[in-house]
């Protein structure tokens, strides 16, 4: 890799930590309060007794069941992440769809500005579709009708 790839990628460090750590946070303390809610059921105590091994437990059975929850707060996390990065972007003077959004709000171009909102709206209505479509397989029992 050449210097200024590494500088390019340098330069993305502090953003992206910026963005990511509260998020991160977040789905970090979702995922501990739903796996030990999971951890206290009946079929956990049923796969323990038949003598399962204890990380068989924790993925297969546990953690499956306790990611409903948590892909539907990514799925939410995503449009904060969206509405993020046109801060993120101006504070960081990084080109980019926030900081074509914040100059054409500020030079009130409304035609870049709706484009730019109805691609933001397609993306977490994109998004909401994905999770929506996830827990189909994560959880058989639900069903698209």
């Amino acid at each position: 890799m050449d210097r200024k790839c590494i500088r390019s990628v340098q330069s993305l460090i502090l953003p992206a930590v910026a963005l990511g750590i509260i998020r991160a946070a977040v789905i970090a303390r979702l995922s501990r309060s739903a796996l030990l809610e999971v951890l206290h059921h009946d079929y956990i105590r049923t796969a323990r007794s038949k003598g399962l091994v204890e990380h068989v437990i924790l993925y297969k059975h546990a953690l499956r069941n306790a990611l409903i929850p948590i892909i539907t707060i990514i799925g939410m996390q995503f449009a904060a992440l969206l509405a993020g990065t046109i801060i993120i972007e101006n504070v960081f003077y990084l080109p980019g769809l926030g900081r074509l959004a914040f100059q054409a709000i500020s030079q009130r171009d409304f035609p870049v500005v709706q484009d730019i909102v109805l691609l933001i709206a397609v993306m977490v209505v994109g998004m909401n579709l994905l999770v929506d479509l996830t827990y189909m397989f994560l959880d058989p029992r639900i069903r698209l009708e």
